[in-house]
């Protein structure tokens, strides 16, 4: 992989690979469904491999997924002989780093040569110290929530869904307590004794000394508030010092319902704190109030004596929790907004102008940052949508979610004859956990038009079977040849890897 003259023309699309050539990487996705783990090898001017290992965790809702992440890590142990050359840590999501935690131990036996991490995670960065105050600050006040919802009798059907939709969130997303996240992230930078490698658009590309046939571009994450979607308004700068309208409503309602300090005065109230009966107390009948006796009968109690129209179940009626229904937007903002934070790399081929793409779990924030980025390299400029019309390999970004990936900026882009793409999902999982269509059918369909086919899934049927084939011929577009193990064909546990030559 010699290095051209930084001048040479570039081919406005990727050239095509003469049959027969070694592959330019390899790459072996694991299949745990939802959840990422990719390792990627090079060859050095040697002859000896380089390996990059993107993210390692798989979604709290996978049954035995501890269990499959150890196995997961024993195979890089045995492929790799425990050295990976960069560890790259996507984002702050425990479906891409829960194996730093869960097998730390196995972990702590590879010899990792960096970490590489995006600029939001780097505490020595006062923005990325901000939005990293923001998602502690929502996180406290989401968990709050959640506690409360918990311990709470007769939610309305509203309110029983926010309940649910916080646990996913807390639990799927972040960890189970929607804090072990944070130690998962911390545990992959320690397993180099190197500080991490932050990186954020802008600037030259990024080489590897050992690799002087390729380099790699960074997309994102973006810097704009806006693009990260934790804004307070369009072009608004997001308050992240105070966590928010949204943190500052939940958190001063949590704290108005367990303090029993007379002087607390909750700002957000519309009412004067001299106005009305707590409910407690209303409920309680401690208070000599006209309307105690109507909200026991009519808020507390099925009535002994409804009238024809009156339904005799009350719950309907309650809405003492549904102030905390604020936490469900407050949940999709961090959500979406930690998604938005997910390094995307592009690896490029100097010599043959192939691109190879991998978002981590970037949504439509983070790819629209891309549409004005320019690349000086050499004499000549290198833009976003030259990137992705010669990217010939795409890992599908939040496992084929509708929100993940654009169709103007996004998919009408990637133009290349010889795209290929694998999705890490897994439809089943999807469904069990209410997600709904995951991965969306509309980019499935443009997929499998783009790619005439070429698309792996983790939940492929094939994957599971002893010597199983793709549908797709191979060699085809950009992969020359595809080998899979199953983890246990028997029990029907699936693939554990898939592994595709690229060229």
């Amino acid at each position: 992989m010699s290095r051209k003259p930084a001048t040479r023309a570039k081919p406005e699309a990727a050239s095509a690979i003469p049959s027969g050539q070694s592959p330019l990487v390899t790459v072996r996705h694991y299949c745990q469904g939802i959840g990422d783990c990719h390792l990627l090898t090079f060859k050095t001017q040697e002859g000896q491999p380089f390996r990059i290992l993107i993210d390692c965790g798989v979604h709290v809702s996978i049954t035995g997924g501890p269990a499959l992440v150890g196995d997961i890590v024993t195979d890089l142990k045995n492929e790799t002989g425990g050295l990976i050359d960069i560890l790259v840590v996507t984002h702050e999501h425990w479906d891409h780093v829960s194996g730093f935690l869960t097998a730390n131990d196995l972990f702590k036996t590879f010899t990792i040569g960096e970490v590489w991490m995006a600029w939001t995670e780097n505490p020595a960065d006062a923005e990325a110290a901000e939005l990293d105050k923001f998602k502690g600050q929502a996180l406290a006040a989401l968990q709050g929530a959640g506690q409360q919802l918990e311990g709470m009798q007769g939610l309305n059907p509203y309110m029983e869904r926010v309940r649910d939709g916080l646990h996913a969130v807390l639990g799927f997303q972040f960890g189970a307590a929607g804090q072990r996240v944070r130690s998962a992230r911390d545990a992959a930078a320690k397993l180099c004794a190197k500080p991490p490698r932050y990186f954020e658009p802008g600037g030259p590309p990024t080489s590897i000394p050992q690799l002087p046939g390729l380099q790699i571009y960074v997309l994102g994450p973006p810097r704009d508030k806006a693009a990260l979607r934790l804004e307070e308004q369009a072009g608004a700068m997001f308050p992240l010092a105070s966590g928010g309208p949204f943190t500052r409503a939940l958190a001063s309602g949590l704290e108005a319902n367990e303090t029993s300090d007379p002087g607390f005065v909750d700002e957000l109230s519309p009412f004067d704190d001299s106005i009305g009966t707590p409910l407690s107390v209303a409920l309680s009948g401690e208070a000599d109030d006209s309307a105690v006796d109507y909200v026991r009968k009519h808020y507390s109690e099925p009535i002994a004596h409804t009238a024809p129209q009156e339904s005799p179940e009350q719950s309907w009626r309650r809405i003492d929790a549904d102030w905390m229904g604020i936490a469900a937007d407050l949940a999709l903002r961090l959500d979406r907004g930690v998604n938005n934070t997910s390094l995307v790399l592009a690896f490029e081929f100097i010599d043959s102008g192939r691109v190879f793409l991998f978002p981590g779990d970037a949504q439509i924030g983070n790819w629209l940052s891309w549409k004005d980025l320019k690349w000086p390299v050499g004499q000549r400029t290198v833009t976003s949508a030259d990137l992705l019309a010669r990217t010939v390999y795409l890992k599908v970004a939040h496992h084929g979610s509708q929100n993940a990936t654009p169709q103007k900026q996004g998919f009408d882009l990637l133009t290349s004859a010889d795209l290929s793409a694998f999705i890490p999902t897994n439809k089943a999982d999807a469904v069990k956990v209410h997600w709904g269509e995951m991965p969306y059918d509309g980019i499935l369909t443009a997929l499998e038009t783009k790619t005439k086919g070429r698309v792996i899934r983790a939940d492929d049927a094939w994957l599971a079977e002893k010597n199983g084939e793709p549908a797709f011929a191979t060699p085809s577009g950009s992969i020359q040849a595809v080998r899979s193990v199953p983890r246990d064909a028997a029990r029907g546990l699936g693939g554990l890897w898939v592994e595709v030559d690229l060229v």
